[in-house]
């Protein structure tokens, strides 16, 4: 499989950017400590369902001294509808804590420092920058991954290879402006299964649909297809 020129991968960016422009995030937040603790929340889980549960929480913590003031049992409650609550709700309700304690409230704009709060991965601290910092990180999700493979983009098998890989491969630039279009594309478009290929921008450069002959729609199939 050939990779893509840098040229080519800025065209490519530039296509999907164009698609989303204006989209950053679809999170649902109004202050940064909301999003740092919606990003978290959304490990293993849609932001649709992320935005359906944090309403009642976010109406009671909007910056991070808000959980020297709401105890951990009242944050798990509040949260319960999502997967692995407990874990969750323990490290936005700590990180809160440490962020008021020992950094005056403010989110660090520092790839390592942010990843010292609990619950910060490197997936989760680089798209929590790419938002609130404008930084050319990207978070590379499941998503993420399949399109820069499909593409050809990166020829990695796991999305921590793939992270690596994009960090070597892209400019500053090129990073930049990739994350959320690219995230957005993978959920809308590159789907994992019956990806619409035949109505894709992307389809001149794109490996996987160059090498593929039966094109899966996204048409449901009957029980006897």
């Amino acid at each position: 499989m050939r990779l893509k020129t840098s040229k080519e991968n800025t065209e490519i960016i530039r296509a999907v950017q164009h698609i989303y422009d204006g989209v950053i995030i679809e999170l649902d937040y109004e202050t940064p400590f909301q999003l740092l603790c919606a990003v978290i929340l959304s490990a293993q889980a849609t932001d649709k369902w992320v935005n359906r549960t944090t309403p009642p929480l976010f109406e009671r913590v909007k910056y991070p001294e808000d959980m020297k003031r709401i105890s951990l049992d009242e944050v798990t409650e509040l949260v319960k509808r999502i997967n692995y609550f407990r874990n969750k709700a323990k490290f936005i309700h700590q990180t809160g804590i440490i962020l008021a304690e020992k950094f005056w409230g403010i989110i660090p704009n520092d790839l390592k420092l942010i990843q010292t709060l609990p619950g910060v991965g490197i997936k989760t601290a680089k798209v929590v920058l790419s938002v609130l910092y404008d930084q050319p990180f990207v978070g590379v999700d499941t998503h993420i991954h399949r399109v820069c493979n499909r593409i050809g983009i990166v020829k990695t098998p796991t999305p921590e290879k793939t992270d690596k890989a994009i960090e070597k491969r892209l400019t500053l630039e090129q990073r930049k402006n990739m994350h959320h279009p690219f995230v957005l594309f993978g959920r809308y478009q590159c789907l994992a299964r019956n990806p619409k290929c035949r109505s894709c921008v992307l389809k001149e450069w794109c490996n996987f649909y160059a090498n593929t002959s039966m094109w899966v729609t996204s048409t449901p199939k009957t029980p006897l297809q």
